[in-house]
């Protein structure tokens, strides 16, 4: 069996964002780790393939010389990396999934693993159009993952309950939080994280669908003020809320 595991460059979530000053991109000089939801991805291949065997490789379109991320998920245990080196300055969602998916085409997995979302855009769009356009089965959010009689089964949560989905392999899955708590890499595995391939290529360019114009920080927030006290403030209150809020 071979999974095939997407995972994607972010910001620390603990991280400052500095945006530069063209006011369309974030400044480099942040700490960069694989998103937390392809973690739990690549942990979960790692695991079948302890429990059945299995080849785990690790894809992502990432700058050049950004490979800490690709690292740690040859330090948890995946056995070889792609990195396709992104050069294309407008890349978006759609031409990452076209790139990825060319990549997934040629490795011919039984099994996609990803992440439920990418923490910095949190459009869970990648890994379904990667899906969509290889014409493979999609199971989303899965905080339970087995495998059995060549089908992908999932469970995953709904509100007040669970429902179980199953889809005949190959097929693309999502890790939501609660499938597993991944690993930290030892000293061991981090050496022979070392030996392990990555192969570096060229990222296909295709056209981009949507164009980033600008980014901005959240507006400061305005200091409260008080309306006044008990019962005799709620007429206030209720013209604050309908007149200048506008909310009733």
């Amino acid at each position: 069996m071979k999974i095939l595991v997407l995972v994607k460059r972010v910001p620390d979530t603990a991280a400052s964002i500095r945006i530069t000053g063209e006011g369309a991109s974030i400044a480099q000089d942040v700490e960069w780790v694989m998103s937390p939801y392809d973690e739990m991805a690549v942990e979960e291949a790692v695991r079948i393939k302890e429990r059945a065997g299995a080849e785990v490789v690790a894809v992502s379109l990432a700058p050049e010389g950004a490979v800490s991320h690709i690292r740690l998920a040859l330090e948890m245990g995946a056995d070889r990396a792609v990195h396709l080196v992104d050069s294309q300055p407008d890349r978006d969602a759609w031409s990452t999934a076209k790139a990825l998916a060319e990549v997934v085409k040629e490795e011919a997995p039984d099994l996609v693993l990803a992440g439920r979302t990418a923490v910095d855009m949190d459009q869970s769009f990648v890994a379904p159009a990667v899906a969509a356009l290889l014409g493979l089965p999609f199971l989303s959010s899965a905080v339970k993952l087995d495998l059995e009689d060549g089908k992908a089964v999932v469970r995953r949560e709904t509100e007040g309950g669970h429902e179980v989905l199953e889809a005949p392999l190959p097929c693309v899955v999502t890790a939501q939080k609660g499938i597993n708590e991944p690993r930290y890499p030892s000293l061991k595995s981090k050496i022979k994280a070392k030996k392990k391939k990555v192969d570096t290529r060229p990222a296909p360019e295709f056209e981009a669908l949507v164009k980033l114009e600008t980014l901005a920080y959240p507006p400061q927030r305005q200091a409260g003020r008080i309306l006044g006290e008990g019962v005799e403030a709620v007429p206030e209150l209720v013209r604050v809320l309908s007149e200048e809020v506008k909310i009733i």
